[in-house]
């Protein structure tokens, strides 16, 4: 077989597509990273690109619904990405189940698989404890905004620390998990603990929801485990 040497033209020509994906894709990864969203121009400033080119970037993003435009002039993520992330979630799911019910019945509690999508917290799975007596219901679909209950403040965790955030915040980053209550249910009792999924995967959270406050005096290290067990097997 004879080597075919790539004219400059065409090297130039990879090089200016590459870079554009390349930018393309950290736009996404800094918009859905940011929970308030970001204009254009701050987009621009993090990529040390010209208005115009950070415009013409958010604007292909929108046209593929990976990112949605708001009244506020601030781009979020968009619907798009849940139809990427459905095989991921799918391996989420289905690699969390067991254990999820495992906690459950264990605690005698529902136990929910959490994920973050822009900024809101979604739910995409439940585990109900079949020997319970009673167990609060949470509907998978299930959205409530990042930062509230359990489930955001420690979504939020595994973030970057920032200036103006909720005491809790730092508090779950430091110990590992998350508490709350009445935040997202009135009276109820939430303890959250991140899945890690990998250097370059958004992460995932177990949500316990309990009205007992025996069963939340023993949760985290149960949950702490599960959640640890879940993440070995996704690495």
């Amino acid at each position: 077989m004879t080597d075919v040497e790539a004219t400059p033209g065409e090297v130039q020509s990879r090089n200016a597509g590459s870079q554009t994906l390349d930018r393309g894709l950290r736009a996404l990864e800094l918009v859905t990273a940011a929970p308030g969203g970001m204009t254009v121009q701050e987009v621009a400033d993090r990529l040390d690109v010209h208005r115009t080119i950070a415009h013409r970037l958010l604007a292909t993003l929108a046209d593929h619904h990976l990112i949605a435009r708001g009244p506020d002039n601030r781009f979020r993520a968009g619907g798009g990405l849940a139809a990427l992330a459905g095989g991921l979630q799918t391996t989420l799911r289905d690699t969390s189940m067991p254990i999820m019910r495992e906690l459950a019945e264990e605690l005698q509690s529902t136990v929910a698989l959490l994920v973050r999508e822009g900024d809101e917290v979604v739910g995409i799975a439940t585990a109900a404890p079949v020997s319970a007596a009673y167990h609060l219901a949470f509907r998978s679909g299930s959205r409530h905004p990042l930062g509230r209950g359990s489930a955001g403040i420690c979504l939020l965790s595994a973030l970057a620390a920032r200036s103006g955030e909720r005491p809790e915040v730092t508090r779950a980053r430091v110990q590992g998990f998350a508490v709350s209550k009445g935040e997202v249910e009135p009276g109820a009792h939430g303890l959250a603990v991140l899945i890690h999924q990998g250097v370059d995967t958004p992460h995932a959270c177990l949500n316990l929801i309990t009205y007992r406050d025996d069963v939340m005096a023993r949760a985290a290290p149960v949950m702490l485990d599960g959640a640890a067990r879940i993440s070995a097997l996704l690495s």
